[in-house]
């Protein structure tokens, strides 16, 4: 799974690397480095008139079902990843798979290690791309509307078995959308089943990944900076805060 992640670019550099041709959010979101479920994160997608925009939604996708804003904002601990295996044929997640398809940017993402890899236990990882480029998780989004008539993106990330060095930390990582197919994915006419399932099947998908082992103090969502991305070396001490 994916469950906290790191993103500390400016809006100028996303407009850069994702080729933004259309809006942007009126405020900037913060720079965070300890990204945490139910935050307002940045996320790419694109318009019916082919226009790519940045705009920002709640990281956990809200069922269109939920009638109150308490079991709505309780329901996105739990639908936070959609699992690529499945994400066409589960409720809460297949009709924003065929319509509302998107791109979530990233420094990198965390991942503590499972009790069957070759790590200590609950040890954090920090993956990240090797030339310091944006990751583009593949992701959906929805809208839903509150009993007040708010209306409240929200988005989820979507992840597959993880493969190579990473699988020795955990056996989940994100799909990585890579640049040559982010066009078709975001295209919302897209809805073919089949070619969307085929869009998240590529070779080497951790290809120029890298990953280290952080500080436990990325386990408390309070604790923030650049920090919580630096490596540390196993067996000192691994807790800074």
């Amino acid at each position: 799974m994916c469950g906290r992640f790191a993103q500390s670019k400016s809006m100028a550099e996303l407009v850069e690397e994702f080729g933004i041709t259309g809006t942007t959010p009126n405020s900037p979101l913060p720079a965070n480095w300890n990204i945490a479920p139910t935050l307002e994160i940045y996320m790419v997608r694109q318009t019916p008139v082919n226009v790519i925009e940045l705009t920002s939604a709640s990281w956990g996708l809200i069922g269109h079902w939920h009638k109150e804003d308490a079991s709505a904002r309780a329901s996105q601990s739990h639908t936070i990843n959609a699992r690529r295996e499945s994400i066409f044929e589960k409720p809460t997640f297949r009709d924003s798979f065929r319509k509302s398809r998107c791109l979530i940017p990233a420094d990198g993402y965390y991942e503590w290690a499972t009790a069957d890899g070759s790590h200590k236990p609950k040890q954090p990882f920090y993956i990240s791309r090797e030339d310091k480029k944006s990751l583009s998780l593949a992701g959906i989004w929805s809208q839903w509307k509150s009993p007040t008539g708010k209306i409240v993106q929200s988005t989820a990330i979507i992840t597959r078995e993880a493969v190579g060095s990473l699988e020795s930390i955990h056996h989940r990582m994100p799909v990585l959308m890579p640049e040559e197919s982010w066009q078709e994915w975001l295209d919302p006419s897209e809805r073919d089943i089949q070619r969307l399932i085929s869009l998240m099947e590529f070779t080497n998908p951790d290809a120029g990944l890298i990953a280290h082992p952080v500080s436990t103090g990325v386990n408390k969502v309070v604790n923030n900076g650049v920090a919580m991305t630096e490596p540390i070396a196993l067996g000192e001490q691994e807790t800074l805060f």
